[in-house]
């Protein structure tokens, strides 16, 4: 058997008793456990983080290849500009340096990039780096791959009341008619259905302050695996554990 038929047998392995007609739309993951990882490796944060951009592409790959349309990857929150600085600059550079390793990528997988947050706080070159992908992706009709970037679901909210509040007093919004379809308009996924299903790594048991409105009726998925082990093969799991269950969305199973 030569590597190419071993690849390919091993794809349709992994794959097996996964209903590719069945597949989640938009999945999203709160990618954590980057510094425990390097804690139990005995290596320094920042190596975690560089390991678990490997598991970006891994799952980056994973999507495309089974045609998941929406990824959202929840990189970095309002929060974590709190943390000390030598590592924030270090998260700095690696975003700009995977942003630059993964453009061509993008472009000839038809992969549109697009990031979400206050990309506003970010350093100049950094936000020229996010803008230039995605202006070079803008095209491609693929995966989406939202990135949140200083993100947070209480500030995501937080926009979109000001946001609203400033049309109805200019009288461009009738307060009477709000609806939880024009609130979703007005928030930073307002081009993307809900995810379907929100994974979450490293076994903490809490959202993070992630997808506060949009995550209403998402099915929940928590793994203790640390996010740099996170591989295909779970990946693959957890959309067939997720094709188990049974979304009513407060109603009753007919």
């Amino acid at each position: 058997m030569n590597s190419n038929t071993s690849s390919v047998a091993g794809k349709t392995a992994i794959n097996e008793g996964l209903d590719i007609s069945r597949l989640p739309v938009h999945v999203a993951v709160i990618m954590d456990g980057n510094g425990r990882w390097a804690k139990k490796q005995h290596l320094n944060r920042i190596k975690g983080h560089e390991k678990g951009a490997e598991s970006v592409r891994t799952i980056l790959r994973a999507c495309r290849e089974i045609g998941i349309p929406v990824l959202t990857l929840f990189a970095f929150s309002t929060e974590n500009w709190q943390r000390p600085k030598a590592e924030v600059t270090a998260l700095m550079g690696l975003l700009k340096k995977f942003l630059r390793s993964e453009a061509k990528t993008m472009i000839e997988n038809n992969i549109r990039l697009n990031a979400i947050g206050q990309l506003e706080r970010f350093p100049k070159d950094v936000q020229k780096s996010i803008q230039d992908v995605m202006d070079k992706t803008q095209q491609n009709d693929g995966l989406l791959l939202n990135i949140a970037l200083s993100y947070g679901g209480r500030a995501d909210i937080q926009k979109m009341v000001c946001d609203i509040a400033a049309k109805v007093k200019a009288g461009e919004i009738d307060p009477l008619k709000i609806s939880p379809e024009m609130i979703s308009d007005y928030l930073y996924t307002r081009s993307v259905p809900d995810p379907d299903l929100l994974i979450r790594t490293s076994g903490e048991m809490r959202i993070s302050n992630f997808f506060l409105w949009q995550i209403a009726y998402t099915e929940l998925y928590i793994t203790k695996t640390l996010w740099p082990d996170f591989s295909k093969e779970e990946f693959i799991s957890i959309l067939k554990e997720f094709q188990q269950r049974s979304r009513r969305y407060g109603k009753v199973s007919e």
